[in-house]
């Protein structure tokens, strides 16, 4: 996020029903690899529906002061790239504002380039983890000189002679799998990553779109991902289908608030995105998939969603890959539902934009929730479809974090006396029409 100017707080009061049609932003994952991977083609790429939010705008100021021309004509972003191989050494360092998936998508970029580069973040950026990166791509011979604790701001050097590596991830992170397989990109040879928990495999789908050899295959329950170095990308002609992180809170405010009936237009329904959609299904929400279709080897469905009581289940930690940001909004729906709803397995959560797990376990209470925070995860006794009490004279915290910010909003619509948030800020890094939207939808 950009830290400039003072905090712009807000109230998020009760709501009518959200009706009508309203298409969210493009999905923040594709967009980040389409600019990178189009920068990396020769040739150009053409790509519409590309989320303009800071972290993705952030990327694509990286590419551009590698030697990548990325510019917007219209409607459309036309990207010039340079070749695998062929990035420049920049002249300043590379800002990246809020964006974890910038930073670390990045530092695997660049491990297999012999130039050296410097990171830099805002404060909640600066927050976090970077050793789980730098541990693959210095086996692969890149070198770093982190801030203490393994933070931005970080120095890094690409390897001159890269070596291909066989990776087994520690944790379920699809950033880090995604980091050593671009670093592999311009690496001779096979670089491996075995991921014992799958996740969003929007690397993986894109590679192959540009031209990458590239294979995955199950071995004892594990994916096995390999790509082989050296790669010619081709350019492509993208369409970004809507991001399934941002239609989550239309999709639960519209369950929540009584004679809802929502279409949110051209929905990414990615398996290794979609769980989200399954556990409030599970809570008894009315989803329905129109017009399923594919869009650039990505899974698109229009979404219909009508209000519907939620009940609370327990939540398998399985799907922990599949809807890791969606948590705090699905913790909203909780609040709401009739009984309890149990989650864990969710240690991710705690280095995330902000520990999403105190940071929303304190916003709920401070809004009337009966919240329990356990060291992975949240236990939340629902309100049976009451409103909660909402907050008076107190400004919940968002953390920077856009997505409490978003969450808490959603659980203004429905409160009885309406959340102050202290910031929102923060929401422009990955949907900055979010309250736009809002209003719209609830006018």
């Amino acid at each position: 996020m950009t830290e400039t100017g003072a905090p712009s707080p807000r109230t998020f009061a009760p709501a009518g029903p959200l009706r009508g049609t309203l298409r969210v932003p493009g999905d923040k994952s594709i967009s980040h690899r389409a600019v990178m991977l189009g920068a990396l083609a020769i040739g150009e790429t053409r790509v519409t529906g590309l989320l303009e939010g800071e972290d993705v705008m952030a990327t694509a100021a990286a590419m551009r002061a590698m030697g990548a021309q990325v510019e917007k004509r219209g409607d459309e972003w036309r990207i010039h790239g340079v070749g695998v191989g062929g990035l420049l050494q920049p002249h300043a360092a590379l800002e990246m504002g809020n964006s974890g998936t910038s930073t670390r998508l990045l530092m695997g970029l660049l491990a297999s380039h012999a130039i050296t580069a410097a990171f830099t973040g805002d404060a909640s950026l600066s927050k976090r983890p970077m050793g789980r990166v730098i541990e693959p791509l210095s086996r692969i011979g890149a070198s770093f000189t982190p801030s203490p604790g393994g933070t931005l701001p970080l120095m890094m050097t690409g390897a001159s002679v890269p070596v291909p590596i066989e990776y087994r991830l520690p944790v379920a992170s699809a950033q880090v799998k995604s980091a050593v397989l671009l670093a592999g990109l311009n690496t001779a040879g096979i670089t491996t990553v075995v991921e014992p928990v799958a996740t969003r495999d929007h690397s993986e789908r894109m590679l192959r779109g540009f031209g990458a050899e590239l294979t995955v295959e199950e071995v004892g329950g594990e994916r096995v991902i390999r790509v082989r170095g050296e790669a010619d990308l081709r350019p492509q002609t993208i369409e970004v289908p809507g991001d399934p992180s941002s239609a989550a809170f239309f999709i639960v405010a519209a369950t929540l608030i009584e004679g809802s009936d929502l279409t949110i237009e051209n929905v990414g329904l990615n398996p290794t995105r979609a769980g989200l959609i399954d556990v409030l299904r599970r809570m008894g929400a009315t989803i329905e998939e129109l017009d399923p279709r594919e869009v650039g080897g990505e899974p698109v469905a229009d979404l219909r969603v009508r209000h519907a009581p939620l009940t609370g289940i327990e939540v398998d930690p399985a799907l922990a890959p599949s809807m890791i940001d969606e948590f705090p909004i699905l913790f909203v729906a909780a609040a709401l539902a009739n009984g309890r709803t149990v989650t864990r397995g969710l240690d991710e959560l705690r280095v995330k934009e902000s520990d999403r797990l105190s940071a929303m376990a304190a916003a709920l209470t401070a809004a009337g929730a009966r919240v329990e925070e356990t060291p992975d995860g949240l236990i939340i006794d629902g309100s049976a479809g009451e409103p909660l009490r909402g907050t008076s004279n107190a400004r919940v915290k968002t953390h920077l974090d856009h997505r409490i910010a978003m969450s808490m909003a959603i659980a203004g619509l429905v409160s009885r006396d309406g959340i102050d948030i202290d910031d929102t800020r923060p929401i422009a890094t990955s949907f900055p029409a979010f309250t736009t939207l809002l209003d719209q939808a609830t006018q």
